[in-house]
């Protein structure tokens, strides 16, 4: 199987859609997949410009100044393909780089696949462009009908597509290396590192956007009751936009690390004692799964994907994604009971390991050459 592969974001761009792909093209790697990748450029290093990988121009995003707009050439894109002569076609975005590969699959006559990554309407209402939704869903449901069938991380999602009218689509999870994130990775030297005092640690980790709830998490960390929020630190990881606006309105006892991945970000995770996540725009919560797999429980908004990730009182708990009130109850639940939360992490952890990202790679190119061979027993009927 020859697959090319078309995103507008992806390595070193730091969300969810460009970690999962750089996953999808590892495993690949490791499968001696053919594939060719077309993305935006990412302004770094020559080593991460591949022969298989082709980046175009690209120009910052006014709503996401952190990933770019790429300038995508029609004529490259057709040269480096003409040679490669894909199987398949899998689009996973919807802007210009998604559009040359629609562009290019329906002229070929090459079989094409789609994924679903983003809720774009829960993100207008907080950029205040809920004005535009109407145009934006005739769009997307016009971009979507042209492939076999579209890739959705979650059965919350699918549900919200299906009713919108979008046809054909397929489950494709996230998965988690539970060797990588992991209750072994526990290192209480971090507390040295950071100056911790407390006897608690509140995690949030993700990009510092405002459809990340972020209201919601500051009026939980000003409103929790003061005996607790004296044994309590707070350690947010990521950046992104709100980032300034943000640190400006935190008590004392947070601690901002920027963005952190590899050995530290795991040893963050697992030596939390919980994971705190109101955000309820997402399509899965790739990093609530993360959190599970160390072994630390979830509280999180009863929304999104995160639906499909969380088990309600097994290994975290819900809570209506603006009440801070419900945050912080099932904050003060948790931490004042050691063997529930502990019993939660180790559930977390159970639950992690059935999700393996090879497993969920695996099913995924099964689907790719069910359309494939679908298309050529189409094209000989």
């Amino acid at each position: 199987m020859k697959l090319a592969l078309f995103t507008d974001t992806y390595y070193p761009q730091v969300n969810g859609v460009s970690r999962t792909l750089g996953k999808l093209t590892t495993y690949m790697d490791r499968q001696h997949v053919d594939y060719m990748l077309f993305a935006p450029d990412c302004q770094a290093d020559e080593d991460l410009f591949t022969s298989n990988v082709h980046r175009f121009t690209s120009m910052k995003f006014f709503l996401y100044p952190e990933c770019r707009i790429a300038l995508p050439k029609l004529s490259l894109i057709r040269n480096q393909l003409q040679g490669f002569n894909p199987d398949l076609l899998h689009v996973a975005t919807p802007f210009n780089i998604g559009m040359c590969g629609l562009h290019y699959g329906k002229k070929n006559n090459v079989p094409m696949v789609a994924s679903y990554h983003t809720n774009f309407d829960d993100y207008l209402k907080h950029y205040y462009l809920e004005w535009f939704s109407p145009v934006m869903w005739k769009y997307l449901t016009w971009f979507h009908q042209q492939f076999s069938s579209t890739f959705v991380p979650s059965n919350e999602t699918r549900h919200r597509l299906n009713e919108k009218g979008f046809e054909n689509l397929k489950l494709w999870r996230r998965g988690v290396n539970c060797e990588h994130f992991s209750p072994l990775k526990k290192n209480q030297s971090l507390r040295e590192r950071y100056n911790f005092q407390e006897k608690y640690i509140l995690l949030f980790v993700s990009r510092l956007a405002p459809e990340k709830n972020l209201e919601t998490l500051q009026k939980i960390m000003w409103k929790l009751p003061d005996e607790l929020k004296r044994q309590t630190r707070w350690l947010v990881v990521g950046d992104g936009p709100a980032m300034p606006h943000f640190k400006e309105n935190v008590p004392r006892n947070v601690t901002f690390t920027g963005y952190k991945e590899g050995e530290e970000l795991a040893e963050l995770y697992a030596t939390s004692d919980l994971f705190i996540f109101p955000s309820a725009t997402e399509t899965f919560g790739n990093v609530a799964l993360e959190s599970l797999a160390s072994g630390t429980p979830v509280v999180a908004a009863n929304a999104g994907g995160l639906t499909d990730v969380v088990s309600e009182e097994r290994n975290g708990l819900f809570c209506s994604p603006n009440k801070e009130e419900e945050y912080i109850s099932a904050i003060k639940r948790l931490l004042s009971d050691h063997t529930e939360r502990r019993m939660m992490g180790y559930e977390g952890r159970r639950y992690a390991l059935s999700q393996s990202w090879d497993a969920i790679f695996g099913r995924l190119l099964e689907d790719y050459e069910k359309t494939i061979g679908v298309n050529k027993i189409a094209q000989y009927a």
